[in-house]
């Protein structure tokens, strides 16, 4: 089958839309969606400052929501017509996939990042036939459909506006998820969330569901304008961060939530955790961090979150009944775009311009 997509040929060039296609159905264990909306997540962006890490010419995105409209046989789910929203692959079978953390799986880089499953290595080209990069993240949904593992498919109500929803399977679940899952936070924590962009926010929003106290640590206004319309207290600027937290908080948080990957800030949210204090890290840091003496004594703790420590088919529903309680308002985040102006909604994701841009097909 021939359809719409957004081919991404190098790491500096732009995105083209063009016609790709598919040479075969669905395997017994895939559904083919038709793509009502996929969110524009900065993983995909950084496909241009990891140039060699991650195949290409490739389709990109990773955050898709649509309809089913075939399935591999009789007993695939979700089937024909079910609403879909599309998050990371997994093996399935790995000790970390058997264990309820399909983010850890084994191979989590090699389907998702570096080329996706062999098996499918041949079966998506151009219309000059050139093969293209097999499936981002399991998904490859800059695209009017995509040919997913049906583990990849969380069921959802289709009564929601399926087009918004795309994000709920990374980066508004990665947010959400490191408060919700990894924190365990309920009512009474102090939580500190350093970086109010797409993940941020959901972390806000989905702590402020919590019943959590909440500080947003941020340099732009508008972004703490915003967090604080969802519940958390603002904080502008860096200087003296921990003393501040530790101020507004009553001595300090028990959590805190980092999205800046910027050592200085990791240091003083160590600071500012309570004893025995978590302290995740949603981004991969690309530099050494030096911790300073007893940044850890007292069982404070700090890790890496992946993907929010999520299972995607518990989370999702989740957040999409927080969302219909009025709790978890991830919408407003939302600004919408036809696929082929996904050039213009590169560069407002990267100037800040938009928080979370996604991407409507035309079809």
């Amino acid at each position: 089958m021939r359809f719409g997509a957004a081919v991404l040929r190098s790491p500096e060039g732009r995105f083209t839309v063009e016609q790709v296609a598919l040479d075969a159905g669905p395997a017994p264990d895939e559904v083919l969606v038709r793509i009502a909306g996929c969110g524009m997540c900065r993983t995909d962006l950084a496909v241009r400052r990891s140039a060699g890490r991650s195949p290409l010419p490739a389709v990109l995105g990773h955050e898709g929501a649509g309809v089913v409209v075939e399935t591999g046989g009789p007993d695939t789910r979700p089937a024909v017509g079910d609403h879909v929203v599309l998050s990371f692959d997994s093996c399935g079978h790995c000790h970390a996939c058997l264990g309820g953390a399909p983010a850890y799986c084994d191979s989590f880089a090699e389907l998702n990042l570096f080329g996706g499953r062999t098996e499918n290595a041949a079966r998506f080209a151009d219309a000059a036939g050139i093969p293209l990069a097999p499936r981002w993240f399991g998904q490859s949904s800059f695209a009017e459909y995509a040919m997913v593992p049906a583990r990849n498919a969380v069921r959802v109500d289709p009564a929601l506006p399926v087009e918004l929803l795309g994000p709920l399977g990374c980066g508004f679940l990665t947010g959400a998820g490191a408060v919700l899952n990894t924190f365990g936070a309920g009512p009474g924590d102090a939580l500190a969330v350093l970086g109010a962009g797409a993940v941020g926010l959901a972390a806000i929003m989905a702590a402020a569901a919590a019943g959590a106290v909440v500080v947003a640590v941020d340099r732009h206004p508008e972004r703490l304008a915003m967090a604080e319309r969802f519940g958390a207290v603002p904080l502008y600027g860096t200087g003296g961060l921990a003393d501040r937290i530790r101020r507004l908080t009553d001595g300090g948080v028990r959590y805190a939530l980092d999205t800046t990957v910027s050592p200085e800030l990791i240091n003083e949210a160590l600071r500012a955790l309570r004893p025995t204090g978590h302290l995740g890290l949603v981004a991969r840091l690309h530099q050494t961090l030096p911790l300073e003496p007893g940044a850890l004594d007292r069982g404070r703790k700090l890790s890496h979150i992946c993907e929010g420590d999520a299972v995607p088919g518990l989370l999702i529903p989740r957040l999409t009944k927080l969302w219909q309680a009025g709790r978890f308002p991830f919408d407003q985040l939302i600004r919408t775009y036809p696929l082929d102006e996904i050039n213009e909604a590169e560069h407002d994701c990267e100037t800040g311009r938009v928080v979370k841009p996604v991407l409507i097909p035309a079809s």
